[in-house]
């Protein structure tokens, strides 16, 4: 089979190739991030037994601690509970 260069096979399709460089991570700084915070904070921490204990592990790190409780910095360091309420509160105010 004849593969063509990944920006060959994109044309005609809606996707924007990544414009960063080889080597260069910065359109991936978000994902890389987010991936050593989930690797330090709960996975070299924990053995589990099976891939379904995992698995579930993953999604309540996600769920109930990385989306909700967490402070990001492009929110101004609140957690996204606190952002919202920020929101709704400039919006009143206006």
């Amino acid at each position: 089979m004849d593969l063509l260069p990944l920006t060959e096979q994109f044309k005609g399709l809606p996707i924007l190739q990544s414009m960063s460089r080889k080597a260069n991570c910065w359109d991936n700084s978000v994902a890389e991030s987010f991936f050593k915070t989930l690797k330090t904070k709960l996975i070299y921490h924990t053995n589990y037994l099976t891939k379904e204990q995992a698995k579930l592990a993953i999604f309540e790190y996600i769920e109930c601690w990385y989306n909700k409780r967490r402070r990001h910095s492009a929110l101004g360091n609140r957690n996204p509970e606190q952002y919202r309420f920020y929101l709704e509160e400039k919006r009143l105010a206006a």
